[in-house]
């Protein structure tokens, strides 16, 4: 993720503590000099999870510790003992600030306003952006925003230049496709690396694309479910977050897929975002690191 994002997001002079995020190329003693600069710094290690993929050699660690530290000190000596380019990243445990974008379908924005609403959710809904005005009424009633774009009798670069317009006037964190059943160009995906999480309704890499539940029910599968991803230039192929499956049988048609297939979808969109929010997740070329 971009620097200047975790620099938005929090400042680390005179804190009392945060989490620390490193990803850089692995060698001994990692963990050893990471410990002992915090350790020096009088700062006390809350938790710490550390991993290496032994394929690329990359090492990923994440450190919560309690003390007050300056970030630019901090950081400076941190680096001065990882390896060269390493990623070091500093963040705090407040909730970050999304928007989420949807199309008609209210089951998950619906659910993620209700975690929203009674703090189950680590995250600020700044607000709603939707191609129709179906789902207006029911995210004003918790008091978002709702932001109608709509895509009819326009090119797509027009639309997505009103949609970014809206988005960088909220400057999210992330964005949420929240079942939005548009797929986002290649320049509007680059505008927000890492950033952007959708939530697809089969168990990818299985039936990527449209009506994945008619596809399922036409191979006759025996299991359906979701997928929470981040989004790159591929379609339903980004970087994969949290999965989940129920069983189905001879019995479910493809209206009965659809409906089992909801309530999987809502608690795999919010399992992955509360994950990325807070901040257990490393992206590792097309998959990910999780510490949870």
């Amino acid at each position: 993720m971009e620097g200047s994002f975790f620099s938005g997001v929090m400042s680390m002079s005179g804190s009392k503590g945060g989490i620390l995020l490193i990803d850089c190329e692995d060698r001994t003693g990692l963990v050893h000099h990471v410990t002992g600069v915090l350790y020096r710094r009088g700062l006390n290690i809350v938790s710490n999870h550390e991993f290496v993929d032994r394929d690329t050699g990359r090492f990923f660690m994440r450190t919560e510790f309690a003390g007050a530290c300056g970030r630019e000190q901090l950081e400076a000596e941190l680096r001065s003992l990882l390896p060269e380019g390493a990623g070091v990243r500093f963040t705090d445990r407040g909730p970050k600030g999304i928007v989420v974008m949807v199309t008609r379908e209210h089951h998950c924005v619906g659910d993620l306003l209700l975690r929203h609403e009674f703090h189950r959710l680590n995250a600020r809904i700044l607000a709603v952006v939707s191609n129709h005005d179906d789902l207006r009424s029911l995210t004003e009633r918790f008091h978002v925003p709702f932001h109608h774009v709509p895509h009819e009798n326009r090119s797509r670069e027009d639309h997505e230049r009103e949609i970014l317009s809206v988005l960088e006037a909220y400057n999210p964190a992330y964005i949420v496709l929240a079942k939005y059943m548009r797929i986002l160009s290649d320049g509007f995906v680059s505008r927000y690396p890492d950033r952007i999480i959708n939530i697809h309704h089969s168990f990818l890499p299985a039936f990527k694309g449209a009506q994945p539940y008619r596809q399922a029910y036409e191979r006759g599968v025996k299991i359906i479910g979701a997928t929470g991803h981040f989004v790159n230039g591929s379609l339903d192929e980004g970087p994969i977050i949290a999965q989940s499956v129920i069983p189905v049988d001879h019995s479910h048609g493809v209206e009965d897929m659809q409906q089992a297939g909801r309530d999987v979808e809502k608690v795999v969109l919010a399992r992955a975002l509360n994950l990325v929010l807070d901040d257990r997740v490393f992206v590792n070329g097309n998959k990910t690191v999780i510490f949870d």
